[in-house]
């Protein structure tokens, strides 16, 4: 009887165009150590393959809230023997340029958890489509992007001052975003939803958002298949890890969370943050950007879904 009645749901879903594909899974461990972090990956079922990058943000100095290295090295060191890629900032600060953002990753601890460390945009940037987006036509990232054939988004999931919230999505689209160091930058491409590449240039917030659902888009887009992502929700502050003086967190920690879908997993952590109970802060900065809505303009164009099932795992 069961079987007859899913056989007929299917039909009634094609008949009425809805999916009847499962929702995205999220996995999700409370725990934050060194030995979550490889579990909750594992549990994807992903398997990295050939040259692996683990795209992490060096953070802007030592009081930001960067994922620490001595968190990450068994996953990124021990287990899949990968290469720590980064790109270089668009606003000054400490990481804007090679020399000072290789300081950062070796002061930080960054060269000595991984198989080398490779700034993307070193030797300048390369275009990639964006598909069915509305605001950016191309995306400029480093030319080393194209020598990985896996990456792992692996994310510090936290506020941020101009998108509400970074996490898995942020990181695909200003993370691997060439810097101003190059003669097109990405970063400001993205910032100014397709106005310039030279300089800093103004632009309506749902513009903004929506350049990064769609920026992070032609990253996934140009992997097929080759991205997996991890959030780790702790050091929860309102600031980015961009941020050389953020805020003090005043909410728990909550832990890490994987998924195949950088879209549902993103929107998963959001949701995690609005059932806690100590987190008026950070839903407040979210808000007050609109942040949601780089997500909800991430599934319009097919980037992902917002509906996923969240499995938890000891």
């Amino acid at each position: 009887m069961k079987k007859l009645f899913f056989t007929f749901l299917v039909i009634l879903c094609c008949a009425s165009g809805i999916s009847a594909e499962p929702a995205p899974i999220v996995f999700f461990i409370k725990d934050i150590t060194p030995e979550a972090l490889v579990k909750v990956y594992k549990a994807t079922g992903y398997k990295a393959k050939g040259k692996i990058g683990v795209k992490v943000s060096t953070g802007e100095s030592e009081k930001s809230n960067y994922l620490r290295p001595a968190l990450i090295k068994n996953l990124v060191k021990d287990e899949l023997n990968a290469t720590i890629v980064e790109c270089n900032t668009a606003y000054g600060g400490n990481r804007s340029n090679n020399i000072d953002h290789m300081k950062i990753a070796k002061d930080h601890g960054f060269l000595d958890v991984a198989n080398g460390f490779d700034l993307q945009d070193a030797e300048g940037y390369m275009t990639i489509p964006v598909k069915g987006g509305v605001r950016l036509k191309k995306n400029y990232v480093g030319t080393h992007f194209k020598n990985y054939d896996t990456y792992l988004i692996l994310s510090h999931f936290k506020g941020h001052a101009m998108g509400g919230f970074g996490g898995a999505v942020k990181n695909l689209s200003i993370g691997f975003a060439s810097g101003s160091s190059c003669k097109k930058s990405g970063k400001l491409n993205i910032h100014s939803a397709g106005r310039s590449t030279t300089s800093w240039t103004s632009c309506p917030q749902d513009e903004f958002l929506e350049s990064m659902a769609e920026a992070a888009k032609s990253v996934c887009d140009y992997m097929k298949g080759g991205i997996v992502c991890v959030n780790v929700m702790n050091r929860l502050s309102v600031d980015c890890d961009c941020n050389g003086n953020p805020a003090e967190p005043d909410m728990h920690d909550i832990g890490i969370l994987a998924s195949l879908d950088p879209v549902a997993l993103d929107q998963a952590c959001v949701d995690l943050v609005y059932e806690a109970k100590d987190s008026r802060s950070l839903i407040e900065r979210i808000e007050s950007r609109n942040g949601i809505h780089t997500l909800e303009h991430a599934e319009k164009i097919g980037f992902g879904s917002r509906k996923y099932q969240l499995v938890e795992i000891k």
